[in-house]
């Protein structure tokens, strides 16, 4: 199997990511094309850098002409604006903008009205895209998604009031794209992230001054390891976050593999005897012992239950998936006294225990949970989109040595075309499906 691992060791940001992408074999004609069919005013400008020592590749977005301030050096020198109608989110992203150019107070504000956009309108212009993919578009959708889903929970806002000002900014689009279709381009069955350093110290954001990481960024991060190394600047930025939050299916260190291809990507800042680099490593997966996937370690939980009702039993189901468990099933037996009941079973991640344990004794009447740890061997997985006559569908599809063992339509997708188009849901389930094998066979 064809696996990409992402050392973030000085964190990561998108342009870091776009970089690292480059320096292993993804064309920048591709970016520059990219960019070219998203209709925005903005290049790319790709060099070879140095970074303590290591050889690495540089990539700087420029929208109209101009690099980004670094989010804390835009907010020492321009006020935040008042008075918006609906919440901006403000996070110029340090790794990824420099600014050479001297620029007035005013150039900002003009520049600034123009680049506030809403979920809606930046779906708009990704989708618009005639030569960016249906599987790369959902993935750049995602991320932008995910970044607003993370800001809304911080400033509990609704989801529709935030507009992206910085992060949504022409720049932050293009970083997104791009990584979506070079992430496309590299051609693995699995991305896998080692723990993130994100660094130290205190940030300035348009709300005020917060501890590194900042709350979206963090937000983005849950259930990812973390730490803080000795470089006490702000390391892993809101896209890096995001890119990351959709892209790894685990965290680990270095997995068995042959390497094929290797790739710096550069951030802007030089530190002194530290290498702000990420690297991106690319091969193929060796054999580990009698299984032919990755293995991990999960949690199961268990409790018996005679008293609790149907309806609160479905209800703890969805609360357990809501709050994260890998998997939630219910399985009769009979119990002492002759009495009908129900196996609750929770598998989750081992750091999840305490929560689910804890919403397990909230939520039912058992008086004790059991739990044990196991192994679990799990094929990559990924989405492609296919299109019927009533719409796109996504396809869940498992890859086993680099080939595809099983695929199968999303549910929920097909689903809404039924509801929506008044067709049988087994008939939008076979259209799926007969339009990815033809889409497959070319």
């Amino acid at each position: 199997m064809r696996i990409a691992y992402l050392e973030c060791f000085s964190g990561i940001s998108g342009d870091m990511f776009l970089a690292a992408l480059v320096d292993a074999g993804v064309s920048p004609d591709l970016f520059k094309k990219t960019i070219a069919a998203l209709g925005v005013d903005a290049t790319m400008a790709v060099s070879r850098t140095n970074r303590s020592g290591i050889s690495a590749v540089k990539v700087d977005v420029l929208a109209a002409g101009e690099k980004e301030l670094p989010r804390e050096e835009f907010f020492k020198q321009h006020d935040h604006a008042a008075g918006h109608s609906h919440h901006q989110v403000h996070e110029h992203e340090h790794h990824e903008h420099t600014h050479e150019h001297g620029h007035s107070h005013e150039h900002h504000e003009h520049a600034h009205d123009h680049h506030h956009r809403g979920l809606k309108e930046i779906g708009a212009i990704i989708q618009g895209a005639p030569c960016v993919s249906p599987a790369a578009k959902q993935r750049a959708i995602a991320m932008f998604e995910a970044l607003g889903a993370a800001e809304a929970r911080v400033h509990n806002v609704d989801i529709e009031n935030i507009h992206f000002h910085e992060v949504g900014a022409i720049d932050a689009i293009v970083d997104i794209v791009c990584a979506a279709v070079g992430a496309e381009a590299l051609g693995v069955d699995e991305w896998i992230c080692s723990p993130l350093n994100v660094g130290g110290g205190m940030v300035q954001c348009a709300h005020g001054t917060f501890p590194v990481p900042a709350p979206a960024t963090l937000d983005l991060l849950q259930n990812a390891p973390i730490y803080s190394g000795e470089i006490q600047k702000e390391l892993v930025t809101p896209t890096g976050a995001a890119i990351v939050h959709v892209l790894a299916s685990r965290f680990g260190p270095f997995p068995r593999m042959k390497t094929h291809k290797i790739g710096y990507g550069a951030g802007s800042r030089d530190f002194k005897d530290f290498p702000n680099v990420l690297r991106l490593t690319v091969g193929e997966t060796t054999d580990q012992g009698d299984s032919p996937a990755p293995v991990e370690e999960i949690s199961i939980l268990e409790a018996n239950l005679d008293d609790l009702t149907p309806q609160v039993f479905g209800y703890v189901m969805e609360r357990a998936l809501q709050e994260g468990a890998l998997d939630v099933y219910g399985t009769s037996v009979q119990m002492k006294k002759n009495r009908p009941g129900m196996l609750l079973s929770v598998l989750c991640r081992p750091e999840d225990v305490a929560r689910m344990t804890k919403l397990i004794f909230a939520e039912t009447t058992t008086l004790g949970v059991r739990m044990r740890k196991e192994a679990r061997a799990t094929l990559a997985r990924r989405h492609v989109t296919v299109s019927t006559k009533w719409g796109e569908v996504r396809m869940k599809l498992a890859n086993l040595n680099g080939s595809v063992s099983n695929y199968a339509p999303e549910y929920e997708d097909c689903r809404r075309i039924a509801e929506q188009q008044h067709v049988p849901l087994k008939t939008v389930l076979q259209e799926a499906i007969s339009a990815y094998r033809k889409s497959e066979n070319g």
